[in-house]
């Protein structure tokens, strides 16, 4: 999900909540610490230099439970960091405490802002000899018409 969405969301939300992918909700004090840019340039292990942008967002709990983040507040907070920091209309990364920092995708479904898990990926895999993934088919997707004719000599 890009910035732009997170946004026009939060406009026509009066509460907000994040969905784990468990389906846990987080704790509704939680507090977006950070708001900003992640840039990540590195090399893949084919050699490729590539160059990785996400906006950041890090979700937290303290103990005052009394605390409710409402929508017009985490808008403003967006809004002064593309101001502030110059951020883009890029795709969101959250982070949260688990038994480390963990990271997730962002997603919505027209209630909550679900974090969605997050894959390693080889970026390079045609130069390290993994053969792309082969489609697996159904026996019962197979084509039943038979493959010879009774006269095609191929039996």
């Amino acid at each position: 999900m890009k910035l732009s969405e997170v946004k026009k969301h939060l406009a026509a939300l009066e509460t907000i909540a994040f969905q784990l992918p468990n389906g846990e909700l987080v704790p509704n004090h939680f507090h977006v610490t950070e708001v900003g840019k992640i840039t990540k340039n590195f090399i893949d292990c084919g050699g490729t230099v590539r160059n990785e942008e996400v906006v950041n967002f890090q979700l937290w709990n303290a103990d005052d439970y009394d605390h409710r983040l409402h929508p017009e507040k985490l808008i403003h907070i967006i809004e002064l960091s593309e101001k502030v920091l110059g951020i883009e209309d890029l795709e969101i990364e959250v982070e949260y405490q688990g038994n480390t920092i963990e990271k997730f995708g962002l997603d919505f479904d027209g209630t909550n802002f679900r974090l969605t898990s997050k894959q390693t990926d080889c970026l390079a895999k045609d130069n390290c000899g993994i053969q792309a993934e082969k489609p697996k088919l159904n026996l019962s997707e197979i084509n039943n018409e038979p493959c010879c004719s009774p006269d095609g000599n191929c039996c």
